[in-house]
């Protein structure tokens, strides 16, 4: 049977890439890729080491030349983000994604693809599966769980298991691009405690939704200024409770901390006399939301559509109302530009996710900043914001950020490579989003470090895609740089 990366290349690349996609491995379920991982070394007779986390390194000797020279660490980590869009029914669980081929960039039906940071699990493979007469020096292929719920692999990483002392991270998103340094952050979790009452008997039951919007990486996407779904679903609501009989029944939206929410929902009762009133509300916000944001969510849609059931019971009026409000106080998007980078993003936050828990509403930030007295600020900011509504709020430490070091060996190997390739220099940057780095770097010390690989648009949406044809040119990169260490 023919298999949609047929002639795609690197073949082996692809393949193993392709085989990742057959394996379910969402943040915090990794047990099946885990396993694949330690079969596919105990039958290449390689060497393993692994901590109580379950991070896992697989060794490769050195070769055509390479025996003697150091150690290099080849790094990614095994989870993806599982977003699907509304209408799809896959299971991230027990299902393989179904991949297809869309003008030069491979893609998943309705779900996210996990190129981020799939294509860096298959490159590390690849290096693994490489022949003995490749040059390359010894590898470390370090991989680590968890990154994408808060980088908990890499922080709870056992550094006696990693002896190389240059570390090649495969998790940045542009082609053309060294990374060398990423903003720190942390989540804040936000427990709201609500009240509810009886429903009024004669009231219409409605759903009020917001979506279609890109969403997106909370780091990497955030100064596109796109549209939160949250942000636009309680900008609603608060229209509707100040000008309209409205009773809120439920609320939710979001999912992933670092995810920009393209989908949110509510359940609401409108007094029959309202429902006129209401339906002109919701019209004039979504020409609003529009208006402001249309040539960039160009999919976007506002609704409010008749239920047919019942509620039993709603919000009281003060919950209703903290509720809401908060959610509309909440910082989303970026807060500040760096004054010394220009067009990098120093500061953000994103509203990331509301549920209801028991009686209680949960509520995500998500903050981020390459200063950590700046990452402190704003998120003792939204401690002060939720405490004024009564809420109670969790906050874990922070992950550090990663200081660039244009000092740094590699650097100067790979961007004397990257420049021949290009026939310019590469983009030599530090990012928003987080990478693991920093914290491999406290782990490990006097660990020197970049970060690069191939074009990845979309991550942490059903939108992510992989431009094939970078494919191709990151794994020449890489195995470039690998042969120019081999004989260092």
């Amino acid at each position: 049977m023919k298999s949609i990366v047929d002639g795609l290349k690197p073949e082996i690349l692809w393949k193993h890439f392709e085989n990742i996609t057959k394996i379910p491995r969402p943040s915090k379920h990794e047990e099946k890729i885990l396993q694949f991982l330690k079969d596919f070394a105990n039958e290449r007779n390689l060497e393993t080491r692994e901590d109580s986390t379950g991070n896992i390194v697989i060794l490769r000797p050195g070769s055509s030349g390479g025996e003697n020279a150091p150690t290099i660490v080849i790094q990614s980590h095994v989870d993806m983000v599982c977003e699907k869009n509304r209408d799809s029914n896959h299971d991230f669980m027990n299902e393989p994604l179904d991949l297809y081929i869309e003008e030069g960039w491979l893609k998943a039906k309705g779900t996210t693809l996990g190129a981020d940071n799939g294509i860096g699990v298959a490159a590390a493979l690849s290096l693994l599966d490489m022949p003995n007469d490749t040059a390359l020096p010894p590898l470390e292929c370090l991989f680590t769980v968890d990154e994408e719920t808060g980088l908990t692999g890499a922080f709870a990483l056992n550094g006696e298991i990693i002896k190389g002392r240059t570390m090649l991270n495969l998790d940045t998103e542009d082609w053309g691009e060294i990374c060398i340094g990423c903003a720190g952050g942390g989540d804040s979790s936000i427990n709201l405690p609500i009240k509810h009452q009886e429903a009024p008997s004669d009231f219409l039951s409605f759903q009020l939704s917001v979506d279609g919007l890109q969403g997106g990486h909370s780091g990497v996407d955030i100064h596109e200024e796109r549209g939160n779904a949250i942000v636009f679903l309680s900008s609603v609501l608060d229209a509707l409770n100040r000008d309209t009989d409205t009773r809120l029944v439920s609320l939710e939206g979001g999912d992933k901390h670092n995810a920009i929410p393209r989908e949110a929902f509510a359940t609401i009762l409108l007094s029959p006399e309202a429902v006129s009133d209401a339906q002109i509300i919701v019209s004039k916000k979504e020409n609003a939301f529009k208006k402001e944001f249309g040539s960039l969510e160009t999919n976007m849609r506002v609704r409010l559509s008749g239920l047919n059931n019942s509620p039993k019971d709603t919000l009281n009026k003060e919950s209703q109302r903290k509720l809401i409000h908060l959610l509309r106080i909440l910082p989303h998007g970026v807060l500040k530009y760096s004054h010394d980078v220009k067009g990098l993003v120093e500061t953000s936050n994103n509203l990331a996710s509301v549920k209801i828990r028991n009686d209680m509403y949960n509520i995500i930030c998500s903050t981020r900043s390459s200063i950590a007295e700046a990452l402190d600020f704003q998120r003792e900011r939204i401690s002060i914001m939720a405490n004024s509504y009564e809420a109670l709020i969790e906050q874990e430490e922070p992950y550090p950020g990663w200081a660039p070091n244009l000092n740094s060996p590699i650097l100067d190997i790979t961007t004397t490579i990257y420049s021949e390739m290009l026939d310019e220099k590469p983009n030599i940057c530090a990012i928003h989003a987080g990478l693991e780095c920093g914290v491999i770097g406290e782990k490990v010390n006097g660990m020197d470090m970049i970060s690069f690989g191939p074009t990845i648009k979309g991550p942490h949406s059903p939108d992510e895609r992989v431009e094939i044809y970078s494919v191709d040119k990151f794994w020449n990169l890489l195995l470039k740089i690998l042969e120019e260490l081999s004989v260092k």
